[in-house]
């Protein structure tokens, strides 16, 4: 299946929403998928979806933060599968709606840490293994807000434009040896993270909607298949690239 059938994936931020989709995907069209997460009843019920679909899956309780456990996600896939083909770096926080001037250290820090440098512990042990073998694909979740302004969300919006930008680095050294890295921008998408944000505000979500051209959320299987494509023999020539995947929310 363009190359991901009999891959070998790690998927983090696989406990729900856009993660789960994503793993279940992989195992669909046919690769062994390490599914990472904190969050480890989710992540074990993201593995009993994909073996009751047929698909196989591991899962390993990781901190991004956490330098040695991200590198003990890396070491499950050799170990337990051979190797590593494809690794979506999904894992992610909002953190605190709060002004610029109002932000404190802590947040910032945190949601920094999770959404930029989870991202970067992670390239960092995924990279190595992958040019072991001549290579692989890599994708990193971003957002709309890496290439946006939004007001309150300071630290959110920094993390993910930096997520860009290591994305587009990385993609730019390892090209000429076999290694795709690229990201993915989801707009709103119907996840638990959106669902509390709904919950909190009803009529804040209506007036988001309405200004999304396609007139709905996406769903994490939309965001899924682009990710996938992304790995695929069929993006072979795209690198380095922010994919955008929001129903037109951007192009306004």
């Amino acid at each position: 299946m363009n190359g991901i059938e009999d891959g070998v994936a790690l998927i983090s931020g696989a406990s729900s929403g856009i993660g789960r989709a994503t793993a279940k995907r992989f195992a669909a069209d046919g690769s062994s998928v390490v599914v990472a997460d904190i969050d480890a009843d989710g992540g074990e019920e993201t593995v009993s979806q994909i073996e009751g679909e047929g698909g196989e899956a591991t899962f390993v309780e990781t901190d991004v933060t956490d330098e040695d456990d991200v590198a003990t996600a890396v070491e499950t896939a050799v170990d337990t599968y051979g190797g590593l083909d494809f690794a979506f770096n999904n894992a992610g926080i909002e953190g605190e709606q709060v002004s610029f001037a109002d932000q404190g250290n802590e947040n910032w820090e945190r949601v920094l840490d999770i959404n930029l440098g989870g991202v970067f512990y992670a390239m960092r042990e995924e990279i190595p293994v992958m040019l072991e073998s001549g290579g692989g694909a890599i994708v990193n979740t971003a957002s709309i807000a890496g290439i946006l302004g939004f007001p309150n969300l300071s630290p959110y919006v920094a993390s993910k434009h930096g997520v860009v930008g290591l994305t587009r680095s990385a993609a730019v050294e390892f090209s000429a040896d076999g290694l795709r890295v690229n990201a993915v921008l989801p707009g709103v998408i119907d996840t638990p993270m959106v669902q509390r944000s709904s919950e909190e505000d009803p009529d804040s979500m209506e007036q988001t909607i309405a200004a999304i051209p396609a007139d709905r959320l996406g769903e994490p299987e939309e965001i899924a298949a682009a990710v996938v494509w992304l790995c695929s023999d069929d993006a072979s020539y795209v690198t380095g690239q922010p994919l955008t995947v929001d129903g037109g929310y951007s192009v306004q």
